[in-house]
């Protein structure tokens, strides 16, 4: 069985990041003109040319290709953000964890992810500086086998349910999406499944330790994990 899991806002206190050649942390965000940069930061969109003509992207890419030593301390997705949930997912053998990143689309749980703050969450508190909009061009990946027959799980808030559903298009197998609403969403070829629970903020980690211990059961999934 597969995984995915949105990403989250609170990360990793020391989280590595890449660099411009003037040895200053490139801070990712969804509109690097909204930002307060800090002395010894660049902010940058991920789709923004780097210094040596590629995009910030390409370099990140190219960086898992070969990361050698890690000299730059890039954290595997999972470890990046606080939550334990993601390592309690990942360190569970019978499933394939993914990440649902607003800043670089749908990417394995181990893929070297940098510093990066971008959201679709419509909270007005957070700065204009990190949420995207759905009309921002963003060249976001999907990392996963679309021709793969294995039931895939969405855990995640509404507001990132689109961009699953645009980067899992292709995928060959069931896609079940774990819903906490009063009302069900809809969409065709989709399964979705309520998770009932008081919580609102958050609540696809408790939906994530549920599908853990085998109390949250999905369809054509017999006896959880």
């Amino acid at each position: 069985m597969k995984v995915v899991i949105q990403c989250a806002g609170r990360k990793d206190r020391s989280p590595g990041s890449l660099r411009t050649s003037d040895g200053r942390r490139v801070y990712f965000v969804a509109h690097p003109g909204e930002a307060e940069e800090r002395e010894g930061q660049f902010c940058a969109r991920p789709d923004d040319l780097s210094e040596d003509g590629r995009t910030w992207r390409e370099r990140l890419l190219s960086y898992n290709a070969s990361p050698g030593a890690n000299r730059l301390e890039l954290l595997p997705a999972y470890r990046l953000y606080r939550n334990d949930v993601y390592r309690s997912l990942e360190g569970e053998g019978r499933l394939d964890l993914f990440i649902l990143s607003a800043g670089w689309g749908l990417i394995p749980a181990t893929f070297l992810t940098p510093d990066y703050d971008i959201t679709f969450s419509n909270n007005p508190k957070i700065s204009p500086a990190f949420r995207r909009h759905r009309s921002d061009v963003f060249h976001d990946w999907s990392m996963i086998d679309g021709g793969s027959s294995e039931p895939l799980v969405f855990l995640g808030g509404k507001d990132y349910l689109p961009h699953f559903v645009r980067l899992t298009d292709q995928y060959q197998g069931p896609r079940i999406v774990v819903f906490n609403s009063i009302t069900k969403p809809s969409h065709e070829g989709l399964t979705f499944v309520r998770y009932k629970t008081s919580t609102r903020t958050n609540w696809h980690y408790k939906a994530a330790k549920a599908l853990l211990d085998g109390t949250l059961r999905l369809p054509g999934i017999h006896g959880g994990l």
